[in-house]
């Protein structure tokens, strides 16, 4: 299962807050329960100073990368086994302050040849 998530309209000042990302990314890992293997790992970038986060986790992994300078944020869950729904719409107007949030969630079946593989996405815009 994979999250694609675009969060637009959000604070600029929230987007270059290194805290807030970490309190999302925690939020997000302890919700979930998913198994982090070690510290996320942060980059902020000099003005307009947009951070990429990484975190490697048992079930794959979870980044995101802000731009302040146009109050957007991207965010990708990758989970290699099924997990219940997030409601990132609700969590990003709420820590970021985001106007608009779309979310892609692409679900992936495996057969028994690793060669074929499905994968069907839906979309969800608020």
């Amino acid at each position: 299962m994979e999250w694609i998530v675009e969060a637009r309209g959000c604070s600029p000042t929230a987007l270059r807050d290194l805290a807030t990302l970490q309190r999302l990314f925690a939020k997000v890992i302890s919700d979930l329960r998913l198994n982090p293997v070690g510290d996320p790992l942060w980059h902020q970038f000099e003005h307009p100073s947009g951070i990429t986060g990484m975190c490697m986790l048992a079930e794959s992994h979870l980044t995101c990368h802000t731009f302040p300078e146009y109050g957007s944020l991207c965010l990708n869950l990758f989970c290699c086994r099924e997990r219940e729904e997030w409601d990132f719409d609700s969590h990003l107007r709420l820590l970021v302050g985001a106007s608009q949030v779309s979310v892609c969630r692409v679900k992936r079946e495996y057969g028994s040849d690793v060669s074929r593989m499905a994968a069907f996405a839906t979309r969800t815009e608020a």
